[in-house]
């Protein structure tokens, strides 16, 4: 869709007006904030200027005055805010400047040095010897190529394979189902999720880079010369955001500004999650439940894969395999079990299936540019597409979900929406109608699982009045207001546990902070060793779900035996002894932008031993993770940034901005916490019911002598009271020399908002 600003109609549309008539390279920069610019192009008719609306920026942004100025002999243009300066070259060269007139970031002034593309022959000769060969990437329609100082590690991007810093290496957004093991950068470009955003951290500076176009692109770190790092689309116009800060934690700020900020989750999904493809019978579900029940591991949700469904017809249940599905999640909810169920988005084509006929009469699946219905192939067989760009649409989608909540379903898993599909990939040309506006898939691709996740939370937020519960694969900025993430199809590998902590930190740093991994892998056969130290490596991922596939070991935690078992039964407790802390997280993400799970490279920006970091983690800014991630390793190298830590294990307490070597044997994960930090804790449970909540006890570890303090947030966990002022804020102080390591506080039944208490005192 575009909107039409028209000339002279006011003070603001007209200085656009007047900037395009200045126009060099057709640039236009707008100030969101002082620190946000908005770099874009965009095409001028007549005395029109039309903008594109972003699927990522829903909603209306704040602009600030910025000061454009020109000098007529040397052609150079100026932009000003009180925070930022850009200036503009006689060639359009773009250079950026904070109010110290530090140089933050600006437009590489020399040539591209493209690599030679080999002949359709030699491409030819590599596939026949086995050799995915590739062609040149297809034309761009726009290119922004960067300078490079030496000084960069990059963050972000989503879920791309690999390391922590993406410096040196290239990637394209395209959100793709690959079947195969996920390896290293350069053979996996592209995943699941298309998140064009990145952190730039150099020595003097750092800013993100928001590239708002849904088309297929292409950003390179630097891989293709040192001197350089490019980004570029192959459709759409030029469109990015420039967001600066003192801090990481500042851009992610400024980015979730734009693009939207995760809301409170239900407590409950911050549990244990047990799933499997797939549990296929009402029976075989209620044995599981009873199964942990028995073993006291806690849990609190059970999935259901694609088997539960009637031949795998979407919004349907096998009546077969369960007669009464309203009954088993009543039978689960009596033991602190929720129900989760998966959706794909292709629909079955078959007469007499509601689904379809309804989509058919209302027009409302994806056409071939013939104008026919496209078909393609999934799991029900020959299937069509929903058009998730119509609003009507949408709201059909989102209102089949009534058909299972209404039996007792608390969540819904969205898979196969990159699209996948079985028989190829969609054409670019299948042609998505909206509400009047028509868009090419090789516009819609990478925000149709983003759009589906919309569809599907207003669906649950309208129908069932609980804060909704949506998982999704496939995703694109923005997603993170309607859904939590999950990294794929991952292996029961080493190197994917060892990639899964920068995947999770590096989707955190890119605005998605509910993510986790299938615990576990889901391909191939975990070996107890490799499980125990997943279950132990993931212990506090926002998403904490074990899931296998077909035809792999079983993975439940008594599938490995009594000493696997035992690790698990410890890790997941630890998880829900700190449930509270998770939740204040959740909070303050609200806030902030910030993710639960952090690298260390976010509070410690200016210590180089961090920047690199791939094997630990914080949660929050007061616990540091340090997983065993290689197989048969009983003692491992920990780095622990400046400050005092307490080993959580032992208590004792070390002096960090060192490396310090620890032994870890099978059970143990190396824990350490934040020195005079209070951290709120649970006491056991085996599931989380917020309404039987009633007493927190908090846990001081003491280093330096000095007051701590703690906010801690508390609302009923399931519903959207809170946005009422439904919710209650407890200032914790520990203020004398020696203050207790441990005090139980009891929590209000009612809500005051803000209260400030002494622990020694009470």
């Amino acid at each position: 869709m575009t909107k039409k600003l028209e000339r002279g109609k006011d003070n603001e549309q007209e200085r656009r007006y007047q900037e395009y008539r200045m126009k060099q390279n057709n640039i236009v920069i707008d100030a969101i904030t002082s620190r946000i610019l908005r770099i874009h192009s965009a095409e001028m008719q007549k005395d029109e200027v039309c903008e594109t609306v972003s699927f990522a920026i829903e909603e209306n942004m704040p602009k600030e005055e910025i000061k454009v100025s020109e000098d007529g002999k040397t052609g150079r243009r100026e932009w000003k805010t009180d925070d930022l300066t850009v200036l503009m070259d006689r060639q359009g060269r773009l250079s950026i400047y904070n109010q110290e007139d530090v140089l933050l970031c600006a437009d590489y002034a020399g040539n591209r040095k493209q690599e030679q593309t080999l002949s359709e022959e030699e491409l030819e000769q590599l596939r026949m010897e086995g050799h995915d060969a590739q062609s040149e990437k297809e034309a761009l329609s726009f290119c922004v190529t960067k300078a490079l100082y030496g000084d960069e590690t990059i963050y972000g991007l989503g879920d791309k394979t690999g390391f922590l810093n993406k410096m040196g290496y290239d990637y394209m957004m395209w959100n793709s189902d690959n079947p195969e093991p996920h390896v290293e950068n350069q053979t996996f470009k592209a995943l699941y999720k298309s998140i064009p955003f990145f952190i730039v951290v150099r020595d003097a500076c750092v800013y993100g880079i928001f590239l708002d176009n849904t088309y297929r692109s292409y950003l390179d770190m630097g891989y293709e010369s040192s001197q350089y790092y490019y980004f570029g689309a192959a459709g759409g116009t030029l469109d990015y955001y420039f967001i600066s800060g003192d801090t990481i934690a500042e851009v992610i700020k400024g980015y979730t500004m734009l693009t939207g900020r995760a809301p409170l989750p239900q407590m409950w999904t911050l549990g244990y999650q047990q799933s499997r493809w797939s549990y296929e019978s009402e029976e075989e579900v209620l044995a599981l439940a009873e199964k942990f029940r028995e073993y006291g591991i806690p849990c609190d949700a059970i999935h259901l894969d694609i088997d539960y469904m009637e031949r795998f017809k979407v919004f349907t249940v096998d009546q077969k395999k369960f007669p009464d599905m309203k009954k088993l999640s009543d039978k689960l909810a009596d033991m602190g079990i929720k129900l989760v169920t998966i959706i794909d988005p292709g629909t079955k084509i078959e007469e007499g299936y509601d689904v379809y006929e309804e989509g058919v009469q209302k027009n409302f699946f994806a056409k071939d540019e013939e104008g026919n219905i496209y078909q393609n192939v999934v799991w029900p067989g020959d299937s069509v597409y929903p058009d998730f760009t119509s609003e009507k649409v949408r709201e059909w989608w989102g209102n089949l979900t009534k058909r299972l909540t209404l039996q007792g379903v608390r969540g819904i898993w969205n898979d196969m929406n990159e699209p996948a599909s079985f028989c190829g990939p969609l054409p670019d040309d299948v042609v998505f109608a909206g509400d009047g506006k028509e868009r090419q898939h090789k516009e819609v691709h990478n925000i149709y699982g983003h759009l589906m996740a919309k569809a599907t939370y207003e669906g649950l937020k309208r129908n069932d009045g609980r804060r909704p519960y949506v998982i999704t694969r496939a995703c694109y900025s923005g997603t993170q207001k309607y859904s939590t993430a999950w990294t794929g199809d991952n292996q029961s590998l080493w190197a994917h546990l060892q990639m899964s902590i920068p995947q999770l930190l590096n989707l955190g740093m890119s605005g998605m902070p509910m993510v986790g991994t299938d615990i576990g892998g889901f391909g191939a056969n975990a070996t107890p060793e490799l499980f125990s130290r997943w279950i132990e490596a993931s212990c506090f991922a926002p998403l904490f779900r074990n899931h296998s596939a077909k035809d792999t070991r079983r993975q439940e935690p008594w599938r490995f035996g009594e000493e696997t078992l035992e690790v698990s039964r410890k890790y997941i407790a630890l998880r829900y002894k700190f449930l509270p802390y998770l939740y204040d997280l959740c909070y303050e993400e609200t806030q902030t932008g910030m993710p639960l799970l952090r690298s260390l490279v976010m509070h410690y920006q200016q210590d180089k031993n961090v920047r690199e970091c791939n094997d630990e983690y914080l949660v929050g800014d007061k616990i540091l993770m340090a997983p065993v991630v290689q197989q048969g390793m009983r003692a491992r190298m920990v780095y622990l940034p400046e400050g005092t830590w307490v080993d959580y294990w032992t208590k004792e307490r070390i002096t960090g901005g060192r490396y310090i070597l620890r032994e870890a044997p099978l059970d143990v994960c190396p824990m350490y916490i934040k020195g005079d930090s209070i951290l709120p804790v649970y006491a056991p449970m085996q599931s989380i019911e917020p309404e039987n909540i009633t007493k927190l006890t908090l846990e001081y570890y003491p280093a330096d002598g000095r007051e701590a303090s703690y906010t801690h947030y508390q609302d009923n966990g399931v519903d959207f009271d809170y946005q009422q002022g439904k919710y209650n804020l407890y200032q914790f102080i520990c203020c004398q020399d020696k203050p207790q390591e441990m005090q139980t506080v009891m929590l209000h039944e009612g809500y005051r908002k803000y209260q400030e208490i002494c622990v020694e005192c009470r």
